[in-house]
C-alpha cells in the first residue's frame, strides 16, 4: 500500500527544504524527496547551494581573502608577517565541515518539523503520484499526494565541445575541489560563479584569464557600478577578455588547449585547468512520467503562473527550475508562498525586490532598475551616488573602494534601485531591499539616521546624493 501525504516536494535545496518545512508547519503531512548525491556517493540534503554552490564556495572566498590580506595588507595595519604559508588541505577541510554542518542541520529541521526526509530520485506520474527510486539504485515505491511541489534546480550548462571530464575541464563544484593551486587557470564566462571562482585561486596564487563572450562585462548589472567593479578586479591580476569566444578547447595529460575567437581573430592559450561557467539550466532529467505533461518552455523550465502553478492542478514548481533569477533566496521565498498558499492562506513576494550579489572583494550587490533600463523604459528617474573613500569605517577597514548608487523616480521619489559595488555589498543591500518592498522614496531614506561610523552611511549618502545634498562629498 502507498504512502499518502497533502504535499510531496521532489528537491531538498534551498526552494525545496524550506516548502517543505513550511507546509508541515502549516499543519500538512509532507514528505520530501532528493537525489542529491555526493563525490563519495553519500547522500545530503541542501542541493547544489549547499553542498557544492552558495555555502562551499563562500566558505572558500572568506579562507583565500584572509590569505590575501595576511600577505598584502596586514603589514599596513602595523601587523608584521613573514610570508603566509598556504594549506590547502586544511582550508578544504574547513570548507567541508561547513557543508557538512548546514547540510545535517537539515536533516535535523526535517525531524523537528516531522517532514518526511526521503533519500531517493522522484517522479511526477499521473494524478500526482511520485515515483521514489531509493538512493543508490534501490526499490522502487510510490508516494500518492493531495499537491506535489517540484524543487529540482539547476544544472551547469556543458559546452559540447568541452566537456567536464573532472580533472582538467570542471564546472563549479570541481572548481572547490582542486588538491592543489593551479599556476594556470582559465575561466569561461566572466559571470557571477566564474568571478567569484576565479577570485578565489587568483588570491591563492593562479594566473587567471576570465573568457567572456559578452561585450560587456556583468551585463545584467548597472554599468558604472560594473565599470568600477572590472577596474577593481583588473587591478587585482584578472586578465578578463570581454567579446571573446570560446571555440577549442583540448585536454591533455598536464593541461588545457584552448582557441578562443575575438573581434581582431582568433588566440590560442593553455591552462591547467578550464572552469566552464557559462551558466546553469533547469534540472528536470526524468523528472516526468510518460503519462504526465506539464508545460515547459524552449529552455527547459517549468512554466508557472504569478503564484508559481503550474500546466497540472495541484503541482507547483520552485526555485531555478521555474523561470526568474536562479538564486537561493528567490527559491525559499517561493518555497514558503506556496506551501501557505496550498495551505489555504494569503500569500505573495514581490519579484521586483530579490537582490543580487556576487561575494567578491569588493563584493557587488544590487536590487530593482539599472540606469540602463530605466532609460529603455523612458522612466523619468534621478540619481544619486556616493563612493567609500570619503567614509570613516571604510577607510578604517583599508577597504575603501566602490560606491553606493541610487536611482529614484523622478517625480513620485520612490527608489527604483540601488547598486553597490563595495565592502560588505551583501548586508549593505538588504536595507534597500527593505526600502523597496515598502516603496520608500529617496527621502525617507535621507531622514533616516545612520550609525557613524558605519558603511551604511554610504547608503544614507547616496540618498542625499539624489537631490544634490551630500554632506560628506560632491554632488553630482
Amino acid at each position: 500500500m502507498s504512502k499518502s501525504y497533502d504535499v510531496v516536494v521532489i528537491g531538498g535545496g534551498p526552494g525545496g527544504y524550506v516548502a517543505a518545512i513550511r507546509a508541515a508547519q502549516n499543519g500538512l503531512k509532507t514528505a520530501c524527496v532528493d537525489n542529491w548525491e555526493n563525490r563519495d556517493g553519500s547522500h545530503a540534503f541542501g542541493g547544489t547551494c549547499l553542498n557544492a554552490g552558495c555555502i562551499p564556495s563562500k566558505a572558500v572566498l572568506e579562507s583565500s581573502e584572509l590569505y590575501h590580506r595576511a600577505g598584502h595588507e596586514f603589514s599596513e595595519h602595523g601587523i608584521k608577517l613573514s610570508k603566509p604559508e598556504l594549506d590547502l588541505d586544511a582550508m578544504l577541510k574547513r570548507k567541508a565541515g561547513i557543508v557538512k554542518q548546514f547540510t545535517g542541520g537539515i536533516a535535523q529541521l526535517f525531524k523537528a518539523n516531522k517532514v518526511d526526509g526521503i533519500a531517493g530520485t522522484g517522479k511526477l506520474l499521473k494524478g500526482n503520484k511520485v515515483e521514489v527510486t531509493a538512493h543508490g539504485g534501490g526499490k522502487k515505491e510510490t508516494l500518492e499526494a493531495k499537491h506535489v511541489i517540484l524543487a529540482t534546480g539547476s544544472t551547469p550548462v556543458e559546452l559540447p565541445f568541452a566537456k567536464f571530464d573532472g580533472k582538467r575541464i570542471v564546472d563549479s563544484w570541481d572548481a572547490l575541489e582542486f588538491e592543489q593551486v593551479p599556476k594556470r587557470l582559465g575561466v569561461i564566462g566572466a559571470g557571477v560563479i566564474g568571478l567569484e571562482l576565479g577570485s578565489v585561486w587568483s588570491r591563492l596564487g593562479s594566473e587567471v584569464t576570465m573568457i567572456e563572450a559578452q561585450d560587456k562585462f556583468l551585463f545584467m548589472a548597472d554599468q558604472q557600478i560594473a565599470k568600477d567593479a572590472q577596474r577593481q578586479f583588473k587591478k587585482q591580476g584578472l586578465d578578463i577578455k570581454l567579446g571573446a569566444k570560446l571555440v577549442e578547447a583540448k585536454a591533455g595529460k598536464n593541461d588545457v588547449k584552448v582557441v578562443y575567437e575575438d573581434k581582431s581573430g582568433k588566440h590560442e592559450a593553455t591552462f591547467d585547468k578550464l572552469l566552464i561557467s557559462v551558466g546553469r539550466r533547469p534540472y528536470t532529467d526524468g523528472l516526468f512520467g510518460d503519462d504526465v505533461k506539464v508545460d515547459t518552455d524552449d529552455r527547459g523550465f517549468v512554466k508557472v503562473d504569478k503564484q508559481n502553478r503550474t500546466s497540472v492542478k495541484n503541482v507547483w514548481a520552485v526555485g531555478d527550475c521555474a523561470p526568474g533569477p536562479m538564486l537561493a533566496h528567490k527559491a525559499s521565498e517561493e518555497g514558503v508562498v506556496v506551501a501557505d498558499l496550498i495551505a489555504g492562506k494569503t500569500a505573495e513576494m514581490s519579484h521586483e525586490c530579490i537582490p543580487s550579489i556576487i561575494y567578491t572583494a569588493p563584493e557587488v550587490a544590487w536590487v530593482g532598475k539599472t540606469e540602463e533600463e530605466l532609460k529603455a523604459e523612458k522612466v523619468p528617474y534621478k540619481v544619486g551616488s556616493f563612493g567609500f573613500a570619503a567614509n570613516g569605517r571604510a577607510q578604517a577597514m583599508n577597504q575603501a573602494a566602490g560606491m553606493v548608487k541610487m536611482l529614484a523616480h523622478k517625480d513620485s521619489d520612490e527608489v527604483l534601485g540601488v547598486h553597490i559595488v563595495g565592502p560588505m555589498a551583501s548586508e549593505l543591500i538588504a536595507e534597500a531591499v527593505l526600502a523597496m518592498e515598502f516603496r520608500a522614496s529617496a527621502e525617507d531614506i535621507q531622514l533616516t539616521i545612520h550609525a557613524h561610523p558605519a558603511l551604511g552611511e554610504v547608503i544614507h549618502e547616496a540618498a542625499l546624493a539624489v537631490d544634490g545634498k551630500a554632506l560628506h562629498g560632491v554632488n553630482r
